[in-house]
């Protein structure tokens, strides 16, 4: 059966439902599933918990799904270009469980390897570590030190970015376009991939394939707006 779908509503057919937990690649802007994002919102399915670096700007990437109001929860790390996230947060119409963004990455990374948890000094003695498992452990000078639990993270569905894939589903990432998106293909139940370019197999030199497609259920070839999240100008000289 094809991994190759012909747009992003026929690749989420079937695969969204009310209450889904869904992982969402990208950093900022920067290697976001433009066009799965937009089919998400069209689905209409609400209730959705997100995990993802952060939720987009106002009005686009996963800003969208705030706007109508179909996120019930994030599982974030950075939240800081989202007027309208602030204003759910403030206004306690979002759930936000907050995360050190290393700490994210690693929960991603565990839920995909199918680790259950893992220790991490990170958030020690901060909110983060309030209502969590602690555990002293011995370190290297043969001194106790305080480590709190993190779960790993799964989801029912993974909708993620890469430069180029093949017909098998193997992906490459583009520099930074790469940020949490393998980590996400593996810990999703469906990993749905939107790439610039579909080559046919035996394109790809697998010794820089990123995500092999085995963790890869369906592909689509997509135009991406690719928007500068904070557009920064020089002056002109005079």
């Amino acid at each position: 059966m094809s991994k190759i779908y012909s747009d992003a509503e026929s690749a989420l057919a079937g695969l969204t439902f009310d209450g889904m937990m869904v992982m969402s690649g990208g950093f900022g802007l920067c290697g976001i599933a433009e066009n799965l994002i937009a089919a998400l919102r069209g689905s209409g399915v609400t209730g959705l918990t997100v995990i993802s670096n952060n939720a987009g700007i106002d009005g686009f990437g996963l800003g969208q799904l705030l706007e109508t109001r179909q996120i019930k929860k994030m599982i974030s790390s950075y939240v800081g270009e989202n007027k309208e996230f602030e204003r759910q947060y403030l206004g306690g119409e979002l759930e936000l469980e907050f995360n050190p963004q290393g700490t994210l990455a690693e929960r991603i990374r565990a839920g995909g390897a199918g680790i259950p948890g893992f220790y991490t000094k990170t958030g020690v003695g901060t909110l983060i570590a309030e209502g969590k498992e602690h555990k002293a452990f011995k370190n290297s000078d043969g001194e106790m030190e305080t480590y709190i639990l993190e779960t790993g993270l799964k989801a029912d569905l993974s909708i993620i970015k890469a430069w180029k894939g093949d017909a098998a589903g193997n992906l490459i990432f583009k520099a930074t376009a790469r940020n949490f998106s393998p980590m996400m293909a593996m810990g999703g139940k469906v990993t749905v991939a939107e790439v610039d370019e579909i080559v046919p197999i035996g394109t790809l030199d697998p010794n820089f394939i990123h995500t092999p497609g085995v963790f890869v259920q369906r592909i689509i070839e997509a135009k991406c707006e690719k928007r500068i999240e904070n557009l920064t100008l020089r002056e002109r000289s005079a």
